[in-house]
């Protein structure tokens, strides 16, 4: 099946975003799972080849279940045509060495197995076994359900898959074939046919944090990774406001000759400072709404406590659960999370989130101190 012509009208008007934007895609670096007839129809990238675009989203790899309809085997590949109902595709599949080498591990090692009838564990033999099933999982036959993963390529005019991999799908009831078929039309309406759009600061590398919410992003990653690498428990604004700097630092500013003369000094640009300020206010802000920090007493003195990291929240939430799983309304089935985040705001902070209780419950669990009964309910170990 060859690819459709294109209008040569539709592909002048048609941008092809730079090279060097593509990454920042998330379906260049995935297995996309397209139809069949989307993969034919693409187009190919005038810039670097073997990258096609589906509605202006780079793709190169893509992940395809079909139907084998037709086959032809050389010494060291197959080749497939998978049959998804839209379209077929041919799929080059390379043969493994060790079976051109060593030849059919199903008749090769057929003699062998007779030696383990005694019950006796023999890992050669097993690893033979194991070598059949793999085997026969790549050795497909028309009418055999096939998946197969790996990049596109065009060869003689007519698109094709150089499988990274592939096997056979057994699928009796059909219920691999459904899944499919629900999944793959919700990825198309949710990413696939939403163009892809580049905001200001990506487009334009010189504007550092061009939109707000790109810079609030940034910012909020470094405050995250600094969390993470450092380890602390608790902090103040202050200790983090210089990782925040260069965000500001690096965002056009006007000069005063390029200030209107009759604006006055409360209508001028804000301040380095006031931007860093502000800045880092709300990146806190999504810190908390997350659960990730808290701030345990509410001052002039700001200081955040770094929830899965306070020892005195993780105590006080065992000994919680610890007394009131003892008390029969709550011995069988343990306490709802809202009666815990009600028990530690009396006890221990009115300012714990329900975000940030639900992080230390999984912190709590992973360590074997506490067990979920349901999705809302939890007791002691």
């Amino acid at each position: 099946m060859q690819p459709e012509a294109k209008d040569p009208v539709e592909d002048s008007v048609w941008e092809e975003p730079p090279s060097m934007l593509w990454g920042l895609d998330p379906m260049f670096n995935a297995f996309t799972k397209l139809y069949v007839k989307d993969i034919l129809q693409m187009r190919e990238s005038c810039q670097v080849s073997g990258i096609y675009f589906y509605n202006s989203h780079p793709i190169f790899k893509v992940d395809v279940l079909g139907t084998v309809v037709y086959k032809r085997e050389r010494e060291d590949f197959f080749c497939y045509g998978v049959d998804d109902g839209t379209g077929v595709i041919n799929s080059l599949c390379w043969k493994d060495e060790q079976w051109r080498d060593q030849g059919d591990p199903t008749t090769s090692g057929a003699r062998s197995f007779g030696s383990s009838a005694r019950g006796d564990f023999n890992p050669a033999n097993e690893l033979k076994k194991l070598r059949q099933a793999q085997h026969s999982s790549s050795h497909l036959e028309i009418g055999e359900l096939l998946r197969v993963r790996g990049p596109v390529k065009t060869s003689r005019q007519q698109r094709e898959i150089m499988a990274s991999t592939y096997y056979k799908v057994s699928d009796p009831v059909m219920a691999v074939q459904i899944s499919w078929m629900m999944e793959v039309p919700q990825l198309y309406r949710q990413c696939y046919d939403k163009p892809f759009h580049l905001d200001s600061s990506a487009q334009n590398p010189n504007i550092q944090g061009g939109s707000a919410s790109y810079l609030l992003g940034r910012a909020t990653r470094i405050l995250k990774d600094f969390l993470k690498e450092k380890e602390v428990t608790r902090f103040r604004p202050y200790d983090v406001q210089d990782l925040l700097q260069p965000l500001v630092s690096r965002q056009p500013q006007k000069t005063a000759a390029e200030q209107e003369p009759e604006a006055g000094p409360s209508s001028g640009p804000p301040t380095s400072f006031k931007q860093l300020r502000e800045l880092l206010q709300k990146s806190l802000q999504i810190l908390q709404d997350e659960g990730l920090v808290f701030r345990k007493v509410k001052s002039q003195d700001e200081v955040y406590h770094v929830t899965e990291r306070d020892k005195d929240l993780l105590m006080a939430i065992r000994d919680i659960l610890r007394e009131d799983c003892r008390r029969e309304k709550y011995a069988e089935k343990g306490c709802h999370i809202l009666h815990v985040l009600s028990s530690v705001r009396q006890r221990y902070s009115r300012n714990v989130s329900k975000a940030a209780l639900e992080l230390v419950l999984k912190a709590l669990e992973c360590n074997s101190d506490i067990i979920s009964t349901s999705d809302s309910h939890y007791t002691i170990l």
